[in-house]
């Protein structure tokens, strides 16, 4: 039995279906596939966007070839596009993949001198060392800290320092002195997170080191077809074994522990089902199996509140940049940041946690479309039509709580200012028409996250980050989805070494 059909579940229905055992996964939702599907989110238009989570790199090839997935991953042209104003100035710097001549180059032209270029490289290669050793074990068994460390070798003893004993913020500040490659880099120590540089709890190295080791060399990549795409293949696969059913609009509202077997109670079509299993995996977070099991204390600790906001959008045409440098399909391509800078996210942070929607909240945009136009019927991509993806930081839960609707409205303005600052004709101006008539344009809080798939406190790790590796000798050896039953397991981002995807 497979509680939720996140992408996560598919693959353990799959792998549990090819060892011979049959399998039931309940989903209570009308749609399969979490935070992983692709939707026509606009009435009257064929466009099917990926409205959750949109780039994929933590897929291990393995998974890939035991399944035997038609997946087919896309590499962007464009790595980033970072513009920012000083002085009235633009500033801006484009990074691409694969080309580290025109890279050297654009850091040349912002900084006038080689040294955060040099900089730049030198995190990267901690990165590419950390991802040597982290990556291949995220399909093995759970190796100790000390062991993890060990394979590091004494080539990789400082980036072992800088990247998982010291909090991120000081590798930044020694390697790089530019305030907008700063912000650069540390976007992925704090996507979906409340966290600073300088964090002493180290969730900012945890969410940085799950961004840069995917594949082992940290690429995320365009799904074709978006990530229904991949959705479909794990569906494809799981049911052609012949051992697994799906059922929809499933919830399942209790599971009673057993030495053997397991009792769960499942509600349906508006009837209430009781059926044994032999395993339990719960794709769902570790707070919904407690509640589910009876386990959850009154002093448990609440859920970590996430501080992602999405925003997708479908436009007729893609907007004019202010850039004399960059050209809006280079810029859009890859991830374009927007009010990213090192000391705006911190002031961003501050004013988040003192109860303020940030005045200027840091966000990054990502057009699908400019690297796979397949999600887009014929007749739109005719005419010119793209998507747009923002995922906005500094958003916590607690700022939409009590009025989500009327706080999503302003943070939604205050996003379409950002990026406006840097466009030569408005973003609204581009935005396509609905079959009603209305702007193709939808917003999601981590309220909404938490309404529409299940996120507690709309965190997409579904809780704090684990690190990649046994912290106590208990847990060596095991795979970090154990729970205090032992025929219960997690199979979601909730598992350790989860990390969302």
């Amino acid at each position: 039995m497979i509680i939720g059909s996140g992408h996560n579940g598919l693959v353990v229905a799959s792998y549990l279906a090819k060892a011979g055992l049959s399998v039931l996964v309940a989903e209570r939702n009308a749609e399969i596939g979490g935070a992983t599907q692709s939707k026509q989110a606009f009435t009257g238009v064929g466009a099917r966007l990926s409205v959750y989570s949109y780039l994929v790199s933590l897929v291990p090839d393995k998974i890939i070839k035991n399944l035997g997935l038609r997946l087919q991953l896309k590499s962007r042209k464009t790595a980033s596009y970072t513009p920012a104003f000083e002085n009235g100035n633009l500033r801006e710097l484009l990074i691409r993949n694969d080309d580290p001549n025109s890279n050297r180059e654009a850091f040349l032209a912002l900084t006038g001198s080689e040294d955060d270029y040099l900089g730049y490289l030198a995190l990267q290669d901690m990165q590419s060392q950390l991802a040597t050793a982290v990556w291949p074990s995220l399909t093995k068994p759970l190796v100790s800290r000390d062991d993890m460390r060990h394979q590091m070798g004494t080539d990789g003893e400082d980036a072992w320092q800088d990247l998982i004993e010291n909090p991120l913020g000081q590798a930044i500040e020694r390697l790089i002195s530019d305030d907008l490659i700063r912000g650069l880099v540390f976007t992925d120590g704090r996507i979906g997170l409340s966290t600073f540089p300088h964090d002493p709890s180290l969730i900012q190295n945890r969410s940085f080191l799950y961004h840069v080791i995917g594949r082992g060399t940290g690429e995320w990549r365009v799904p074709v077809g978006g990530m229904g795409a991949l959705v479909n293949e794990l569906v494809r696969v799981a049911l052609s074994t012949g051992n697994v059913e799906i059922v929809t609009e499933a919830s399942v509202s209790h599971v009673a522990p057993g030495k053997k077997r397991s009792s769960l109670t499942i509600e349906a079509d508006g009837t209430t089902v009781e059926t044994d299993a032999r395993f339990v995996l719960c794709n769902a977070s570790a707070q919904i199996l407690n509640q589910l099991t009876g386990a959850a204390s009154k002093s448990e600790a609440p859920p970590l509140e996430g501080a992602g906001f999405k925003i997708n959008m479908l436009l007729e045409r893609l907007p004019q940049l202010l850039s004399k440098q960059c050209a809006p399909a280079e810029a859009f391509a890859g991830t374009f940041h927007i009010d990213e800078g090192y000391e705006q996210m911190l002031a961003a942070y501050e004013e988040s946690m003192s109860g303020k929607t940030p005045s200027k909240p840091p966000g990054e945009i990502y057009c699908h479309t400019l690297t796979d136009n397949s999600i887009l019927p014929d007749d739109l991509n005719r005419r010119g039509f793209h998507t747009l993806t923002l995922f906005g930081l500094d958003t916590p839960y607690r700022l939409f709580e009590k009025d989500n609707e009327t706080v999503r409205d302003e943070v939604i303005a205050k996003y379409l200012a950002g990026i406006d600052q840097f466009l030569g004709e408005p973003i609204e101006d581009c935005l396509a028409r609905d079959g009603n008539g209305d702007p193709c344009i939808e917003a999601m809080s981590p309220v909404d996250l938490e309404k529409k798939i299940h996120l507690p406190k709309g965190n997409i790790f579904h809780g704090d980050l684990s690190w990649p590796f046994a912290e106590s000798e208990d847990e060596v050896g095991q795979w970090g989805v154990e729970t205090e039953y032992p025929n219960i397991f997690l199979c979601g981002s909730a598992a350790k070494r989860g990390g969302a995807v």
